[in-house]
C-alpha cells in the first residue's frame, strides 16, 4: 500500500522513513514529519493519544534534563527533533500551565530551528535552552556553526524551506546571536500572565 505525506499543503506519494524506536518517522522539521495515513484512520487515532504524548515528555524531561534550569544537550540527528519537541510541550504546557494554543505553536517553532541545526550545521550536538519571563517565553537552539539562517520567500507549492517562514509568521520576535563559537537562532512569544 503506498503511504501518503502532508507536506505544508501538498500531498507527496513518496513513501518516508521507517519509523525509529521513539514513533518518529524520521522528518527533522516542521510539519515534514508528519505522516497522514490513508484509508482507515482508526490505527493512527489508536497510536497517539495526549496521555502518551504527556508520558514521553516526562521522560523526555527526566532523560536529557530541564531546558529551563540548563541547556539541554541533544545529539544532531533527525530524531532530537522529537524530543526537543517533548521537551518544549512539558514546560509550555504542564510546567508553564500555558496555553495548549501556544504550546503547538512553540513545538512546531523549536522544530523547524532544531531541523535547521541539524540539516544545515554539521553539528553533532546542539543545544536547547527555554526561558520566561513576565510576558514572554523564548526558546533557543544553539549551534556550532557561525552560517546565518536565511529567511527566504515561499511560494504555495514549495514543499520545503518553509522552516523560517513559519517561525517569522508564528513568532513574536526571532533572532540569531551569534557567538565566539556558533550561534544561538531563538525565537519569543508574548504570553498572557495570569
Amino acid at each position: 500500500m503506498e503511504r501518503y505525506r502532508r507536506v505544508q499543503g501538498a500531498y507527496s506519494s513518496r513513501t518516508p522513513p521507517s519509523a525509529a524506536p521513539d514513533g518518529h518517522d524520521g522528518g527533522m522539521a516542521g510539519l515534514e514529519g508528519i505522516e497522514q495515513p490513508r484509508g482507515d484512520g482508526r490505527a493512527a487515532a489508536a497510536r497517539w493519544s495526549p496521555a502518551v504524548e504527556d508520558e514521553r515528555a516526562l521522560k523526555a524531561l527526566e532523560l536529557f534534563g530541564n531546558p529551563t534550569e540548563a541547556e539541554v544537550p541533544l545529539p544532531s540527528r533527525p530524531e532530537s527533533a522529537a524530543t526537543a519537541r517533548r521537551l518544549v510541550q512539558v514546560v509550555v504546557l504542564r510546567h508553564w500551565g500555558l496555553s495548549p494554543k501556544l504550546t503547538e505553536d512553540a513545538v512546531l517553532l523549536v522544530s523547524e530551528l532544531v531541523g535547521n541545526a541539524v540539516r544545515h550545521t554539521g553539528a553533532r550536538v546542539f543545544g536547547l535552552r527555554m526561558r520566561r519571563r513576565r510576558g514572554w517565553i523564548r526558546v533557543e537552539v544553539r549551534d556550532p556553526s557561525r552560517g546565518l539562517p536565511c529567511l527566504l520567500p515561499v511560494r504555495d507549492l514549495d514543499i520545503s524551506g518553509r522552516g523560517l517562514f513559519l517561525v517569522d509568521k508564528l513568532a513574536d520576535r526571532w533572532g540569531v546571536d551569534l557567538l565566539p563559537r556558533g550561534k544561538t537562532t531563538w525565537f519569543e512569544m508574548r504570553v498572557v500572565d495570569r
